[in-house]
């Protein structure tokens, strides 16, 4: 596992940019066999930060979010490991999620709304969990306001052996 205790624990992310940044210098560190579970609300940046995570490990994009496919294959471009993004919102269990057979030891493997299913797949993984502003209840958000420049709570943990 990789990612340097300096970014362990909750920190406060203020732009998209911001966000995109911090994926970059995780995905700099990254290595085949590491597991990221993203969790978060819509528009709380799963995709922006696998986006920055891609272009710091060195992989061919454009990366956008896999719901429709389940999962994507970035391969390197630099020699590194190839990003493997899943979506995991429409697999009803962590069965369905490993039946999907990802190379988990040869891969960096990204699996957004996947908690709750990651021990299916690996011992130890990094959960992350990603935080946007939301509005009291009853109040109205526009769909425009989840892509808002808002700052998000990041919070990132290693979980597992």
């Amino acid at each position: 596992m990789s990612i340097d205790a300096a970014f362990l624990g909750r920190s406060e992310i203020a732009t998209a940019e911001a966000m995109e940044q911090l994926g970059f210098r995780i995905g700099e560190q990254l290595e085949a066999g590491d597991l990221l579970v993203l969790t978060g609300p819509l528009g709380a940046g799963k995709t922006t930060f696998t986006r920055g995570l891609a272009d710091g490990l060195g992989v061919r994009g454009p990366v956008q979010s896999p719901t429709f496919v389940i999962a994507r294959t970035h391969p390197s471009l630099v020699g590194r490991a190839p990003l493997v993004h899943v979506d995991a919102y429409r697999l009803g269990s962590g069965a369905e999620l490993d039946d999907l057979d990802l190379d988990l030891a040869r891969s960096v493997v990204v699996v957004e709304w996947g908690r709750g299913m990651a021990e299916e797949l690996a011992d130890a993984w990094w959960d992350i969990e990603l935080e946007r502003p939301v509005g009291s209840v009853g109040d109205d958000i526009d769909a425009s306001e989840l892509d808002a420049d808002a700052p998000r709570i990041v919070t990132i943990a290693r979980v597992g052996a």
